[in-house]
């Protein structure tokens, strides 16, 4: 089958060529590099560098010189995160007068405030900064052991290790809620990727990916879910999709063509394909108009970006 491709692309007839001179649909201008402002909302502090005031003086005819205006710029500066103990006290009461008539006295104090995980030291922003440089920053727990250990905090990688799981046990009831609402959209995405766990019963366990709305966190719904499991079996996404019907844009793996949802395919797995299929061959062959017309159809997509959606559907009805 490879060689009958390869032969077929050696032939370009008269429509292929007319595919290949037509200009692609949208040029996108290489943007000039600018540098942003810095975010208004975060706290400034003024340093004036003025002259001295024998300086204030013109250098012509020792006139005092007037202020008519000013120049500033901004600079970023990073203040280190600073950690501190919080020190609960509970003050104890007793009656005086059961005390003097030799009544039995109780005494009396307010409850300990709730905690995430009881009788640790951990408080909520010490576990999510936890868990934030471990699951979204990729920072082990050892690292992070040393890290505390920098500053003077002995902070075992097996306590740390005990918290996430517990940790999970806590934001259970959140992960579910977050299913229920992406299996709820009516188009979805998926994807699994291989991961290495250290003593699993299997060489190469999988992470399966979820997730829906946009690349970039905006006014829709945005939800990005991770399954676990030691298996690429097809019933790792059944069990996950759970009887879900609506569209699931999939690369061509033939786990996902069990369930029940409507697979749309990834434009850009079917591109790579024609990449592998050109090769280093450098003259334009029949892989090259498959490429030219992909092109235009992400040409046109860069164009509707942040339109609505029924704006979106008249385009890409019109042009893709």
């Amino acid at each position: 089958a490879g060689e009958l491709f390869n032969e077929a692309e050696d032939i370009l007839d008269e429509h292929d060529k007319a595919l290949l001179a037509t200009s692609p649909l949208v040029k996108k201008e290489k943007a000039k590099p600018k540098r942003r402002p810095l975010p208004a909302q975060l706290p400034r502090v003024e340093v004036v560098v003025d002259l001295d005031e024998d300086e204030k003086v013109c250098n012509c005819c020792q006139s005092p010189l007037h202020k008519m205006g000013e120049s500033s710029s901004e600079i970023l500066e990073f203040v280190p995160a600073h950690i501190k103990v919080i020190k609960t006290i509970r003050p104890k009461y007793t009656c005086r007068h059961c005390e003097r008539e030799g009544i039995e006295s109780v005494v009396k104090t307010a409850l300990m405030p709730a905690t995430a995980i009881p009788k640790s030291i951990a408080t909520p922003s010490l576990l999510s900064q936890i868990i934030m440089c471990k699951y979204q920053f990729g920072l082990p727990l050892y690292r992070q052991e040393t890290l505390f250990s920098d500053i003077g905090i002995e902070l075992s990688r097996q306590t740390m290790s005990s918290w996430m799981l517990r940790c999970a046990e806590l934001l259970s009831p959140l992960y579910q809620r977050l299913k229920e609402i992406l299996l709820s959209q009516a188009v979805i995405h998926g994807d699994e990727t291989s991961l290495n766990v250290i003593n699993a019963e299997k060489a190469t366990s999988y992470m399966w990916l979820y997730c829906c709305g946009d690349d970039k966190p905006g006014k829709g719904t945005n939800i990005v879910l991770f399954d676990y499991h030691n298996s690429r079996a097809a019933h790792c996404v059944v069990d996950f999709l759970d009887g879900y019907q609506g569209y699931m844009h999939v690369d061509g793996y033939k786990a996902y063509e069990q369930t029940k949802a409507t697979l749309v395919a990834c434009l850009a797995h079917i591109r790579r394909k024609f990449i592998e299929a050109k090769g280093n061959n450098k003259k334009t062959v029949k892989a090259d108009v498959a490429l030219n017309l992909i092109r235009k159809l992400y040409g046109i997509e860069q164009a509707i970006k942040g339109k609505s959606v029924s704006e979106k559907f008249t385009v890409r009805q019109q042009k893709a």
